[in-house]
């Protein structure tokens, strides 16, 4: 599956989000709200009222002047530029998500600490963040949130935040300009994805073959309640959010 959603900042009940941004950006573009909506195909009454119900909620995002010389117009507050900024990190937070394998273990929660549990699966038992009152559950971890060391200089089992360890081979190296995907197989039905640099695959030599031990932090590791309908254990994914 392709990862899908749609960012948006919320003040209120007003949500700002992407085709309130193309307004802003386009009204900074052309230097009116007219000559905006004019080029948007967007007709000028609905982007006006489009624009007084996002000040009203986020503060003033347009300065207009009228007449004189250069006969008025209409520019973004530093306000309106902040907006623009934090939805574009937040866009691009979401895509980082959304685009990151993920690996999914079935497992059962045998003992619960808090939010955090211990879950029994076919690699042994991870620490997790676990929902209230499940006990079946899916573990996923992201590609971006595990990472490989060389048997001889792995961490000790419990000895840093990364809680979770356990061994594997390494099955495939996809290699780009500067990140790689690495596949490990894990003991489970479908392997695991990691997300490394260049850098960490020739330093740790990572190639078909090589042994390494995988750890993740028990906070970046997640659980949620087991299907009833179980489409199969261990299934690679694409994170998705909605």
């Amino acid at each position: 599956m392709e990862g899908d959603f749609e960012a948006g900042l919320r003040s209120g009940d007003v949500t700002f989000g992407a085709d309130d941004a193309t307004l802003l950006r386009a009204i900074d573009d052309a230097g009116s709200l007219n000559r905006a909506a004019d080029d948007l195909g967007r007709s000028y009454a609905r982007a006006l009222a489009r624009l007084q119900s996002l000040e009203g909620a986020f503060g003033s995002l347009v300065e207009r002047t009228r007449g004189g010389s250069g006969g008025g117009g209409s520019q973004l507050t530093p306000q309106a530029r902040d907006l623009l900024a934090r939805l574009q990190r937040l866009s691009a937070e979401f895509a980082g998500v959304a685009e990151a394998d993920e690996t999914v273990l079935d497992g059962r929660v045998v003992d619960r600490d808090g939010e955090l549990g211990t879950v029994e699966t076919a690699v042994g038992r991870l620490r997790a963040l676990v929902p209230a009152e499940a006990t079946d559950v899916q573990v996923w971890l992201r590609a971006d949130a595990v990472t490989l060391h060389e048997p001889a200089d792995a961490p000790a089992a419990g000895g840093t935040s990364a809680r979770n360890r356990f061994e594997g081979t390494v099955s495939e190296v996809d290699a780009g300009q500067a990140i790689a995907t690495v596949t490990v197989d894990v003991g489970a039905e479908s392997p695991l994805s990691a997300l490394v640099t260049m850098d960490s695959v020739a330093r740790l030599g990572l190639e078909p073959g090589r042994q390494v031990v995988v750890t993740a932090k028990a906070t970046a590791t997640r659980a949620v309640a087991a299907p009833a309908a179980d489409s199969g254990p261990g299934v690679v994914e694409r994170a998705v959010d909605e």
